[in-house]
C-alpha cells in the first residue's frame, strides 16, 4: 500500500472548527510539520476537506 506525506501549510485560524479538528485528526499540531498516513479513502477524504491547508505527496 502506498504512503501519502503530509505538510501543515497554512495556519487554520480563521476557518471553521470542523477543518480545525480534521488537521489535528491527521496528526499535524505545527506548521511545516510532516506526517505519514497509509493512502486509504478515509484519509483522501479528509484531505480533501481540508487541501487548502496542506500539501500532499505520494512516497512509494
Amino acid at each position: 500500500m502506498s504512503k501519502l506525506k503530509i505538510t501543515y501549510r497554512k495556519s487554520a485560524i480563521g476557518y471553521t472548527q470542523r477543518q480545525k479538528g480534521t488537521i489535528r485528526a491527521l496528526g499535524l499540531r505545527k506548521l511545516n510539520q510532516t506526517v505519514e498516513h497509509d493512502d486509504t479513502p478515509v484519509i483522501r477524504g479528509m484531505l480533501d476537506k481540508v487541501s487548502h491547508l496542506v500539501d500532499v505527496q505520494e512516497v512509494k
